[in-house]
């Protein structure tokens, strides 16, 4: 499987995780698993042969939410970001955030509004302040 978490095999930190499968999230629990290659193999409780295996290809991993560590100061979780408006530090609207990327060089928030957006997440110098409780992102991105 293919892993977000940094390292790639601190999923196998969770020893729940959630699987989507035809539209539904199943709990499965993680007997065991390791790093290999670029990738993480786990053996899931009830899974043991390869029939069993290829029924879980292309099915999304999710771990809740209750599961997860507070995230540090200047860190976010992705998902907390979606959704937020976006506005410049002048009170221009730039739109809502869709959904975040991973460039390499810096995450990038991708906003949808009048238009598509994206703005880098470069904290203190693109991203000015992430409120929760208003639910804005302020930024300095100049998008013209």
């Amino acid at each position: 499987m293919f892993s977000y978490t940094q390292p790639r095999e601190a999923i196998l930190d969770y020893d729940c995780w959630l699987l989507k499968r035809k539209g539904e999230w199943q709990a499965a629990s993680v007997c065991e698993g390791k790093r290999h290659g670029k990738a993480v193999i786990a053996h899931l409780d009830g899974v043991d042969d390869r029939d069993q295996a290829v029924e879980l290809v292309g099915c999304d991993i999710a771990i809740g939410r209750d599961d997860l560590p507070d995230a540090e100061d200047g860190s976010y979780y992705w998902a907390d970001l979606e959704g937020m408006r976006v506005v410049h530090r002048d009170g221009t609207e730039l739109g809502r955030v869709a959904y975040l990327m991973a460039t390499g060089a810096n995450d990038v928030l991708v906003t949808e509004g009048e238009r598509e957006r994206l703005i880098p997440f470069i904290a203190e110098k693109v991203i000015l302040d992430v409120d929760f409780a208003k639910g804005v992102i302020s930024v300095d991105w100049e998008w013209d």
